[in-house]
């Protein structure tokens, strides 16, 4: 389980600078103040974005094997990967291979290259090309051979699958224990796993579910996007989340009453969690389509953690549940009771289950209980074979 976090903003780098940046800062270590608190949680280890050389956001890479000089350089980042391993913490990367910023060297050998997505600033690679494929071979290696853990495959979606499935079983013959993850928006997630040999793929799909599903009062889209979800686990185990750096926070997507709700839900169904940082807080922060609209998802964290307030307690109480529990990892999810604003989902294998019931209606109700006897979590109170829920309450039972 993951505490994603983004870098450049979480250390209060500038991102936009507006000259060339000269010299080298070392912002880095700021994140390691924060590794108790990761531990603290309950979590497993920290998912970091870009940390190369780039121009701008971080996804326009200058140089692969270098730090960006914004945030440091070698030396902070193996204190940093010791100072997390110390604290039984892993470590993943955010690899942007299929484009690179204008001002990358291979640029300047390519003839007519595209851009990605509209950017003039990101150039595509040429994912035919063996050179690129070597690239890409060497620096994960590199990372790896200083203590990575695990990589993130930016924009995976625009990569052709047979590129990844000729780059990583290269690496995997050095770093066989390595775990890699697709970003992947939508399309045959199952396919893509199998034809790419990626370990696993961000699941989209359930994290839009959760959230319409809450902020519509329509768990009827969240029960189906659990369906598909359900099929997924005879390929892989997907990633799940219900933020990252390129979303609306989910306190400002569906309110901070019902984040504990969509918490239930993160971490009493199938998948490998994340956690976005600042999330656990309930902070907010709307991305919006233009230049700086990721900024207010993406901010600067203070030097030492904050307080815990109840939010934070929920997450840890959660955690620890999931942690229990390690089965949940592949279970599938049944939806034992379903209307627009309540739902109970009852996770389950032959070792255990987990019940989350769900009340998103202004007034209180009774649901099924789904063959729980203990109440772990929320304010629901167990009756029987009943869960009574209040206004806009939720429970985890087992």
């Amino acid at each position: 389980m993951w505490w994603q976090l983004y870098p450049l903003g979480f250390t209060g780098a500038p991102v936009r600078p507006e000259s060339p940046v000269e010299g080298v800062t070392h912002r880095l270590g700021r994140i390691e103040g924060w590794l108790d608190h990761v531990a603290g949680l309950g979590l497993d280890g920290i998912a970091l974005g870009p940390i190369f050389a780039s121009q701008t956001h971080g996804y326009d890479t200058l140089d692969h094997f270098r730090i960006d000089p914004r945030l440091g350089d070698d030396a902070d980042f193996d204190r940093l990967v010791a100072a997390a391993h110390a604290r039984g913490l892993r470590v993943q990367l955010d690899g942007v291979f299929n484009h690179v910023g204008r001002g990358h060297p291979l640029v300047a050998e390519m003839v007519n290259p595209a851009v990605f997505e509209g950017h003039d600033s990101l150039v595509v690679l040429d994912h035919a090309s063996p050179a690129v494929a070597d690239l890409v071979v060497r620096v994960m290696t590199h990372w790896l051979d200083r203590g990575a853990d695990a990589w993130r495959l930016d924009a995976a979606y625009a990569v052709p699958d047979e590129f990844w499935a000729a780059v990583l079983p290269r690496v995997r013959e050095r770093h066989p224990e390595t775990w890699f993850v697709g970003e992947i928006i939508h399309g045959d997630y199952a396919g893509i796993v199998r034809a790419s040999t990626m370990d696993s793929v961000t699941q989209y799909e359930l994290w839009q579910g959760l959230w319409h599903g809450i902020a519509d009062r329509n768990f009827f889209e969240l029960a189906h996007a659990l369906k598909r979800h359900n099929d997924l686990l005879a390929t892989f185990v997907p990633a799940t989340f219900t933020g990252n750096h390129d979303v609306s926070r989910i306190a400002s997507a569906v309110g901070p009453d019902f984040v504990p709700h969509a918490l239930a839900v993160l971490l009493t169904v199938a998948g490998v969690p994340s956690i976005y940082a600042g999330d656990e807080y309930g902070w907010t922060g709307v991305k919006e389509e233009r230049l700086g609209g990721d900024d207010a998802v993406r901010p600067e964290f203070p030097a030492q953690p904050l307080p815990d307030n109840d939010l934070t307690r929920v997450h840890r109480q959660l955690l620890a549940l999931r942690r229990d529990r390690p089965w949940v990892v592949r279970a599938h999810t049944d939806v034992v009771h379903l209307d627009n604003r309540q739902t109970v989902l009852r996770t389950a294998t032959g070792e255990g289950a987990l019940i989350a019931a769900l009340n998103l209606a202004e007034e209180p109700a009774t649901v099924p209980a789904a063959g729980a006897s203990i109440h772990a979590a929320g304010n629901g109170t167990l009756d029987g074979d009943r869960v009574h829920l209040p206004a806009r309450g939720w429970a985890v039972l087992s």
